[in-house]
């Protein structure tokens, strides 16, 4: 059970900014323990390219991340997930597919930094602080020992984070 690769899908709607960062940030700080996919309920068609670059400049690979839809999970062939998380409102809010196995749910609201209306370097700004708070949730999960909770603790764990703000931003 300790090696056992634990599959978490992130839901947005447009898929282009804050699913792609939490999929980016998990397959790195989590390798071997996790392996993160992002989807969205009405997929953007592209990556936002103040994400791609935020995430570059992080030094996180980004050659692999697209904009899908979450439609792609529910094939036969697709990986079985473990955790679904949300990470806007929007998607919190929809009627999601009914997941094979029954993973976990949780809902990480993150402000969109691809609605930030501004000059370059602000959005930018947006884009990094979103990228802290994302980094932040992701070291909770990475804190927990997931393979010793049973799914209702796990599911537990999984919702305080969404509501945590300790170390979210800084």
């Amino acid at each position: 059970m300790a090696d056992r690769i634990y599959n978490v899908l992130f839901l947005c709607t447009g898929n282009s900014a804050r699913s792609v960062m939490a999929e980016s940030i998990l397959n790195e700080l989590g390798k071997g323990r996790f392996k993160a996919f992002s989807a969205g309920s009405h997929p953007a068609g592209r990556v936002n390219p103040y994400t791609i670059e935020q995430l570059k400049k992080q030094g996180h690979p980004v050659a692999h991340l697209s904009s899908k839809s979450w439609s792609e999970f529910e094939k036969p062939d697709a990986p079985r997930m473990d955790m679904i998380i949300t990470v806007c409102d929007n998607a919190a809010g929809e009627v999601c597919p009914v997941w094979p196995g029954k993973p976990v749910t949780a809902h990480w609201g993150f402000e969109d930094p691809a609605a930030f209306d501004g000059p370059d370097d602000a959005k930018r700004a947006k884009f990094h602080a979103i990228y802290l708070e994302i980094v932040a949730r992701v070291r909770l999960l990475l804190s927990f020992p997931v393979e010793r909770l049973d799914r209702l603790a796990l599911e537990g764990k999984l919702r305080s984070i969404g509501k945590s703000t300790h170390g979210v931003g800084a």
